[in-house]
């Protein structure tokens, strides 16, 4: 059993929460019971992940993408109404890291999707990161591999070299950032989500534009996150799968 602050000034600490300003309130949302056996987590913050949640006994949930956000009106709706009874009702502490999640060296979505790849970080690039290829790989073999990584089809424009050997990695919804991928010498950016201008925009500027899915690449960070407190709080954890296929 662990103090519920504790845990979340470590988390803070650990993302460096404060140097990466967001689009909403970051780390605790929701306040739930002062101590913490169970962490629950997953990607987005919604009523059926916080039951889950509840079901398998969790005081605390971690998400990527929490229930605030600056752009949302200030109006607690039913939808907003029923996710917080469940969390209210199950004395759940809701925390949510994005953006500074996305960026950890570490146990960021970024960093965690090099990694399985195969690839050994090189410096940021945004909130992600560029990454290489000890020995190059062809397209195909690149998109497959993102394949059985997240386990589904990427939507790929393969208009690049014949060779990858560098690749910007950018998690979730980065498609404007493809110009700026070519710019800087990047034989293909990796993404969760196309943008109408991303085929065209690939094939002009010839580099691979690959999009594995909002979802399914930011599914790596909340894992480690979760595990790494549950390592350092001797804390039983879950990931709770509720697939997207966005």
């Amino acid at each position: 059993m662990a103090d519920r602050d504790e845990i979340l000034a470590f988390a803070d600490e650990l993302l460096d929460v404060a140097s990466y300003p967001d689009y909403g309130p970051i780390g605790l949302q929701v306040v739930g019971a002062d101590e913490v056996t169970t962490l629950a987590c997953g990607v987005s913050a919604s009523q059926e992940l916080f039951a889950h949640a509840a079901t398998i006994g969790a005081q605390m949930a971690i998400v990527h993408h929490g229930l605030f956000w600056d752009r949302d009106p200030r109006v607690v709706d039913g939808r907003m109404k029923g996710r917080l009874k469940v969390l209210f009702d199950a004395d759940i502490t809701l925390a949510a890291y994005h953006l500074a999640l996305d960026a950890h060296r570490e146990l960021g979505n970024n960093a965690r999707l090099a990694s399985e790849l195969g690839m050994e970080l090189e410096e940021p690039f945004d909130v992600g990161y560029g990454a290489r290829f000890a020995d190059p790989v062809s397209p195909e073999e690149f998109t497959r591999r993102v394949r059985d990584v997240l386990g589904r089809e990427p939507l790929s424009f393969l208009y690049g070299p014949g060779e990858i050997r560098r690749v910007a990695i950018i998690s979730g919804g980065a498609a404007g950032r493809l110009p700026q991928a070519a710019a800087e010498g990047y034989d293909a950016l990796l993404t969760g989500e196309a943008a109408e201008p991303s085929m065209m925009t690939a094939r002009e500027l010839g580099i691979h534009f690959v999009a594995g899915g909002h979802y399914a690449t930011e599914r790596l960070g909340v894992q480690a996150l979760s595990r790494r407190l549950a390592e350092e709080f001797s804390l039983d954890w879950y990931f709770i799968e509720l697939v997207n296929p966005v």
